[in-house]
């Protein structure tokens, strides 16, 4: 079934080497009779075998979202269960590994349906939501430097030379226990939003107002060359010792709202496929309330 409210989009992707060896990032964009799934993993660089473990995750989400029914009931079961069974995956294929190890990875999920975004991760891989150039949310790191941070303990300019900097607290594998996931419960688009996943390698060398500013340059064909930027920029600012850089940017170009496009005409005139201005800043209010009320701990200051 097509959905009710449909946008029209554009995507990016990069994924650099930056210094070292292999690239244990991994990252998928999947489509579906006009719905969206985008997916990343960062194969965790300490433990062998990242890389399997990020493609793990990529096979489930995509074998899940190949056979779910459209559109979604319930998207924030479909991404928690999906990492779930991911980390089960993951956990089973280390013993089938010469020599047998346990690989890990993070992982970052973004449905889009009707016109909203719905999204889970695990580990340090982030989403960030970009509205006018500014980061409307943004996913909390699941680290023990993040914990610091939101517990008070550390500054946010001493997060990123702490020594303890790359230690997960959540991720996909590695330990038996299943991770505690973040799922969010939707949020709907307006047009010009761009959403980016990525790893590490790419938010750590950069901060959030250089991501946004150069990403909402990036207008339609000219949004690839905007993540190219800043994957290059990322790979040079922490030159020699670079992680793997990987990202997925998608861009809101335009949203259809196809039950009200085909609504009959009302006294010889088109039906107003927009709201009037009173009903879009009374609407707006309305989310931006329902935000701070709901996801103050996503949302992350400008």
């Amino acid at each position: 079934m097509k959905p009710a409210v449909q946008i029209d989009y554009t995507i990016a992707r990069a994924s650099r080497l930056g210094n070292r060896d292999i690239n244990q990032d991994r990252l998928s964009v999947l489509e579906r009779d006009g719905y969206v799934l985008l997916v990343l993993g960062d194969g965790l660089g300490g433990k062998a075998h990242g890389e399997i473990a990020a493609e793990e995750l990529v096979k489930i989400a995509s074998e899940r979202f190949e056979h779910a029914a459209l559109p979604m009931h319930n998207p924030a079961q479909f991404l928690h269960v999906t990492l779930k069974l991911a980390h089960g995956a993951v956990l089973k294929k280390g013993p089938e590994l010469d020599p047998p190890t346990t690989p890990a990875t993070t992982a970052v999920l973004c449905l889009i349906q009707n016109g909203e975004a719905w999204w889970a991760h695990a580990g340090d891989s982030r989403l960030y939501l970009f509205r006018n150039g500014l980061s409307l949310y943004r996913t909390e790191d699941h680290s023990y430097v993040e914990a610091l941070y939101q517990q008070g303990q550390i500054s946010l300019d001493k997060q990123k030379g702490h020594p303890m900097r790359s230690y997960l607290t959540q991720c996909i594998g590695q330990t038996r226990d299943e991770p505690e996931l973040t799922v969010n419960q939707g949020v709907r688009l307006q047009q010009d939003d761009v959403i980016l996943l990525c790893s590490d390698g790419l938010w750590e060398p950069l901060d959030d107002a250089q991501l946004g500013a150069v990403l909402s340059e990036g207008q339609g064909s000219l949004l690839q060359g905007a993540l190219d930027t800043l994957a290059e920029r990322a790979e040079k600012n922490a030159y020699p010792h670079s992680d793997n850089v990987s990202a997925i940017a998608l861009r809101v170009d335009r949203i259809h709202d196809l039950d009200r496009e085909a609504a009959p005409q009302q006294n010889g005139q088109p039906s107003r496929a927009t709201p009037p201005p009173e009903d879009s800043l009374d609407r707006a209010i309305d989310e931006i309330e329902n935000a701070l009320h709901t996801w103050g701990k996503e949302m992350k200051n400008p």
